[in-house]
């Protein structure tokens, strides 16, 4: 039996073992610069049954054949504080492992606390669903390396025992080598692992703080509630009410509990009366240190309930979530989402076309169509420019201009002009390949041929509404990250393409190489750019590559740009000329309206009847210059002191002129008083 959770001899085991799990005949090896350092890329290759390489080696997990019969979950500690989080995500995946039957190797990889999460298949499967489960796996563990199963062909991963470039080997931790030598696994306990997953996804804690619009009740023990009868909890927080939550992902469990009993009209006391018997409460019970759980104190497990329901209720009462029993929901979810993805990655694949003239604001915009898109959940969206301008945090007239170039390219189509209020519909769909209705769904896109195997005979997996999700969080960061004062045009201002380069850093550092490729510039401008985001101090450069400060600075240096606040301004003008249009297409519609009655009198400012006729605007009839004109400036006045809070001095009347029959019955009755 191979004993690798030793250093000794290690480095000679792993090359036996290597050839025993192997599923190529070839390993990866790792390359070397011009002064000889071993490099973390592995561009060589050599036979198993030779010697032993004298640098580095990976296997393959995937077979010629383009099937994977080797999982490796590549959790990253790139930085010092990172290695907790790997070991925290390793305890995860192995958890989840378990639970469908997968058996788990796990090992440190190298010295700096990273981790290798093995299992291994006696079922190959496609490189289509080994990348779904490694999308869903990162969105839950985000300290986790993708590529390698993104990749058939040249995805790899050092096997235990194997030599690290830094010294030091692969070393066990916990697991039976043995179950990678003979493997078990089947593509059925694959997808049960990806559906486990896309649960987890779409049941994630939202990492940012909570704000909800309005007060919410108090119970009698000063805890958040939401009003209404108590019901019975959905299907799937029952579920994870019952679920082991010690051999998982137990604050994940947790959460699912909570929102579902907040959403149900539970109180904080029905749950905490679960708390000693409930498996799936196991995170307020006690918690995880290294491998093992230890238990809380009363009160620490108190405080832990207490903080998390709060945030549960106040999730619910402020999110759009999916409720109901729609069956199609999941398959227009996921048919809306892949098209999304197929379309990044063109776009990704296209880096080139995003760094020339205005290919920056160019990708900002493709980026917010896809993300109203997701939201929308259809092809064809109303996007007026001001709406994606302030999105994208470019001008309008740059928004505009964007459009134009996307549609001529291909990259979108225009479906239907404005009208009226309504703004112009866009698609990203020219082709028109995704579904337009439910009965389309699973009918229109059609996956390529594959060989007949295992995936073929099982049932179709629904995690379509979990790719959704992930997207939506992938995109709104990155819109988010780079719709900022300090990336708009103009000095001091870095520049839409210094934003866009600064939305694909993380807090993980990245290469210059890695960088350049994301952004799609060449190697001197993405150094220029990130030496100017350094200097910012939004950017930190370390020995493995630029990554984000852990406080964001990007407020900080905007002030010190003199840009801060300018999105704001630009929001706020942009909202007065929504107010300043709306009020013209009201005086416009009253101007064509029939001729009415001369004792017919328009409403003034805030005289608008409970339903306004059309035609009628809050703001009053429109002013208009001694010479019958629109006035403008006048107009924007008003609108500007009505938003800036100004007291408008109320209208002045002649109560002198005696009131009609009608006027004097409502005054004598209800004590009306005439104001118009």
């Amino acid at each position: 039996m191979l004993n690798l959770s030793t250093r000794h001899g290690a480095s000679a085991e792993s090359w036996t073992l290597t050839g025993a799990l192997s599923p190529r005949p070839t390993v990866r090896v790792a390359a070397v610069d011009a002064y000889g350092d071993v490099m973390n890329t592995y561009t060589g290759w050599q036979r198993i049954t030779g010697t032993e390489p004298a640098r580095p080696w990976a296997v393959y997990l995937a077979g010629r054949d383009g099937l994977f019969r080797l999982l490796c979950f590549d959790l990253d500690a790139k930085t010092p504080g990172a290695a907790a989080a790997a070991a925290r995500d390793a305890d995860v995946l192995a958890g989840l492992l378990v639970d469908v039957g997968l058996q788990p190797v796990v090992c440190a990889s190298g010295p700096s606390g990273g981790r290798h999460v093995w299992a291994a298949l006696a079922e190959g499967v496609d490189e289509r669903t080994a990348a779904e489960l490694a999308r869903f796996a990162k969105h839950v563990c985000p300290t986790l390396d993708t590529s390698q199963l993104n990749n058939a062909a040249t995805g790899c991963v050092r096997p235990p025992g194997a030599p690290h470039r830094a010294g030091g080997h692969s070393t066990v931790l916990s697991g039976e080598l043995r179950t990678l030598t003979e493997p078990t696994g089947t593509v059925a306990q694959v997808r049960a692992l990806t559906q486990r997953l896309a649960r987890l996804v779409d049941d994630a804690e939202p990492a940012h703080t909570i704000d909800p619009h309005k007060p919410l009740p108090l119970d009698d023990h000063s805890r958040l509630f939401l009003p209404g009868p108590r019901r019975e909890l959905a299907a799937v927080s029952a579920a994870a009410l019952r679920e082991d939550a010690a051999h998982g992902d137990a604050s994940a469990i947790l959460w699912r509990v909570l929102i579902g009993a907040a959403a149900a009209r539970w109180r904080h006391a029905d749950v905490a009366a679960l708390v000693d018997t409930a498996p799936g409460l196991e995170h307020v019970r006690s918690y995880r240190d290294g491998g093992t759980r230890r238990t809380r104190g009363r009160t620490d497990a108190a405080r832990v309930l207490r903080r998390q329901w709060d945030k549960a209720v106040k999730f619910v009462a402020t999110t759009d979530r999916q409720i109901g029993d729609d069956p199609t929901f999941d398959r227009r979810a996921g048919a809306i989402a892949a098209h999304v993805r197929e379309l990044q990655a063109r776009a990704d694949a296209s880096a080139g076309r995003w760094t020339r003239g205005g290919g920056p604001a160019d990708r900002r915009i493709l980026d917010v169509l896809c993300l109203i898109t997701l939201q929308a959940l259809s092809a064809a969206v109303e996007a007026d420019t001001r709406r994606l301008a302030l999105l994208a945090g470019v001008g309008r007239e740059t928004a505009r201009t964007a459009l134009l170039r996307l549609s001529d390219d291909g990259w979108i189509a225009h479906v239907r002009a404005a009208d009226g209020p309504h703004g112009a519909h866009w698609t990203i769909d020219p082709a028109q390949v995704i579904p337009n209705s439910q009965s389309d769904v699973g009918h229109k896109r059609t996956r390529a041929p594959q060989g007949p195997g295992p995936q073929d005979q099982l049932p179709p997996m629904t995690t379509g509404a979990a790719e959704r999700t992930s997207l939506l969080a992938t995109l709104t960061d990155r819109t988010t990250a780079a719709a900022h004062d300090l990336f708009t045009l103009g000095r001091p201002a870095l520049g839409h393409h210094a934003g866009n380069t600064y939305a694909r850093t993380s807090s993980e550092p990245q290469t210059l190489d890695d960088l350049s490729r994301a952004t799609g510039a060449s190697f001197t401008r993405t150094a220029l750019t990130l030496d100017r985001l350094t200097s910012a101090g939004v950017l930190v450069r370390t020995a493995q590559g630029w990554r984000r400060t852990a406080v964001d600075r990007r407020r900080a240096a905007a002030v010190r740009a003199g840009v801060d606040g300018s999105l704001a301004q630009r929001a706020e003008r942009y909202s007065i000329e929504r107010e300043l249009w709306a009020w013209w297409r009201a005086e416009d519609t009253w101007m064509r309206a029939p001729r009415r009655t001369s004792s017919k009198r328009r409403p003034g400012r805030g005289q608008l009847a409970l339903v306004p006729e059309d035609g009628t605007n809050a703001y009053g009839p429109h002013p208009r210059r001694g010479d019958g004109r629109l006035d403008w400036r006048e107009a924007r006045r008003v609108v500007q002191d009505e938003r800036g809070g100004v007291a408008q001095r109320a209208p002045v009347f002649d109560r002198t002129e005696p009131l009609d029959a009608t006027e004097q019955m409502l005054s004598d009755l209800l004590g009306a008083v005439r104001i118009a």
